[in-house]
Order: structure tokens, then sequence, then C-alpha cells
């Protein structure tokens, strides 16, 4: 889990057993899980661990910027650990939430006439992949 102990200290996050479980888990699965995901995945080894403390975790983490949290899905909150700017392509047959990088760097702004402040930028995309636009 070191690897996950130095990402965390990336962002001023003080690594304890449960939040370093969690990184490691969206560092080796870049599935833009869900909370339910994450808890199915890493509960069977860590009986202790609850779906508030894996919310909590996961808030700490978009709070320090370690990871995104995606609004592609409206049934769950979906969680990218990849905070660098790209977009998403969500398929509404499987589910499956696919990064997009080869975006123009230019659809992550706005024109400099408009005086705002941009926190975040979010670029969705939504229909069938590959394997389900035959369907």
């Amino acid at each position: 889990m070191l690897e996950s102990h130095q990402y965390l200290r990336q962002f001023s996050i003080k690594p304890s057993v449960q939040r370093s479980a969690v990184m490691h888990f969206l560092l080796n699965n870049r599935i833009h899980p869900t909370i339910d995901e994450i808890y199915m995945a890493l509960s069977p080894t860590m009986p202790t661990l609850s779906k508030t403390t894996v919310y909590n975790t996961l808030d700490l983490f978009v709070e320090k910027g370690a990871v995104r949290a995606l609004a592609i899905d409206e049934k769950n909150a979906r969680y990218d650990v990849d905070i660098s700017a790209h977009g998403h392509f969500m398929c509404k047959s499987c589910g499956k939430v696919h990064d997009i990088f080869d975006l123009k760097p230019s659809m992550f702004q706005i024109p400099e006439s408009e005086s705002f402040r941009i926190d975040s930028v979010e670029i969705s995309y939504l229909g069938a992949c590959k394997s389900c636009k035959g369907n």
C-alpha cells in the first residue's frame, strides 16, 4: 500500500487503514466506481468497513483534490482518481464509464470575456459503447 500512502500525502491527507484501502482500490481499478462498488470490493477483507466510511473518505478525497466526483451517472456518483483534464463517456446499455483524453484543450475553457472563476469542468457523453452499439 506504499503507493496509496504516497498519493494521499501529496494531497495532505493523513493515511489511515481505510483511506489507504480506498485509494489503493481507486489507483488499481480505473473503472470510475460508485460507493457501493468500492464498499463491495473492500468489505470482504475489511469487515469493520462501512458505507458511511467509504462515503466520508471519498468526500475528503474530493475536497482535497485527490479524486474527482463525476455526475455522469444520474443514479450514482462515480469517482475518478485521474484528476487531469479529460472527458468521460458512459454507455447507457452496460453502464461502463470510459475516459476520453483526446479532447481539445479549448473545450475545458470559457471565453476570456466572461468573468467567471472556474473550479471544475466536466465534459460527459452518453451513448452506446463499441460492445453495445449493435444492441
